[in-house]
């Protein structure tokens, strides 16, 4: 077995935002071989236990008192060519954006909407990351689980099975905390269908003097957009979008329209609307807002950012400011994408 246990490890380089917290004990689960040691280990099994990825969707409000695990399963391999069509499985652990570029350098397309995300490949399933037009679900074929309760038995749930929605899945409901995400496929596909309608890639396009994109020009254009509204966490601790677009009733956004004809909105399901989250937060006037080291970014209102030293509990009093003042302007309610420990 090859899992080593630490004591007492500081949680700041596992969580994006940069919070001064810690583990009681952590290990990393590098062999898929090593779980079923792992799930019947003593410091497992008296719990509590987090399974962590690249903590990009997550805010730390104190330390935590069990044992921490990092996912950092690796490895990427085709599993089925199909000619037009490529399934590829890439393990859990695996950064989610340089799995985009390696898919993108193997001209296997479909996901460059979705460059630049943070986090890992485990995690993409799980939160149903979308950016652009784009969502995991598009091109999810499987998702390949251990079963916590048993083992770390496998079990492989095809895309119907995970039940996704808007930055939701089975996996934050009835598979909480029993099904652990060991690697994700993906069907692909060799010929490009390019979505650029969404947001400002064409507009980024136009400005590149690209006419007639491939899949990299357009996972170029998503890079230079993110790269020119959000900050790198590397340099600013945050946890990208915070706030999920809200999704209201047709009758409340022909309402919220009459008096805010401006206000973004796009088609969601069962007639529904969704609405951008970021324009509701500007327009109460926190871009920019700061409050010590807690901080609304000054060119996203969406993102929250740490300046350097806000704890947790000042981050989440920060959002919690952020959904009342949006909820006293606009009736809107506003619901938190990290997980929030």
């Amino acid at each position: 077995m090859s899992l080593q246990f630490r004591a007492d490890v500081d949680l700041r380089p596992h969580n994006t935002f940069g919070m001064a917290a810690r583990a009681a004990r952590f290990c990393q689960l590098e062999n898929l071989a090593d779980l079923p040691a792992l799930l019947a280990h003593p410091l497992y099994r008296q719990g509590p236990g987090l399974w962590l990825g690249g903590g990009s969707n997550l805010l730390l409000t104190r330390d935590y008192p069990g044992l921490v695990i990092k996912v950092a399963l690796s490895g990427i391999r085709l599993q089925e060519d199909m000619g037009d069509e490529v399934i590829v499985e890439a393990a859990a652990g695996e950064n989610w954006h340089g799995f985009v570029q390696r898919a993108l350098a193997q001209g296997w397309y479909g996901l460059e909407n979705l460059s630049l995300i943070p986090g890992t490949v485990g995690a993409s399933p799980v939160q149903n990351i979308g950016a652009y037009g784009v969502e995991v679900k598009d091109h999810l074929h499987e998702v390949v689980c251990a079963q916590l309760d048993r083992q770390g038995e496998p079990l492989v749930l095809s895309n119907a099975e995970c039940r996704f929605g808007y930055r939701d899945s089975v996996f934050k409901h009835e598979a909480a905390g029993k099904l652990l995400v060991t690697a994700v496929r993906f069907r692909l596909s060799r010929r490009a269908d390019l979505r650029t309608g969404y947001g400002d890639i064409a507009k980024q396009l136009a400005e590149d003097g690209i006419t007639s994109p491939s899949p990299l020009d357009v996972s170029r254009a998503v890079i230079a957009i993110r790269q020119s509204k959000l900050p790198d966490p590397a340099k600013l601790g945050n946890a990208g979008s915070f706030f999920k677009n809200p999704i209201v009733s047709a009758a409340q956004a022909q309402a919220l329209l009459a008096d805010h004809p401006h206000l973004p909105h796009y088609p969601a399901a069962d007639g529904r609307v969704k609405l951008a989250a970021g324009w509701l937060i500007d327009q109460c006037g926190l871009k920019g807002y700061r409050d010590g080291d807690a901080g609304v970014h000054d060119r996203q209102a969406l993102v929250l950012v740490n300046h350097g030293h806000a704890s947790g509990e000042q981050m989440r009093a920060l959002a919690r400011k952020v959904q009342d003042d949006v909820r006293q302007r606009f009736g809107v309610e506003l619901e938190p994408e990290p997980l929030i420990l």
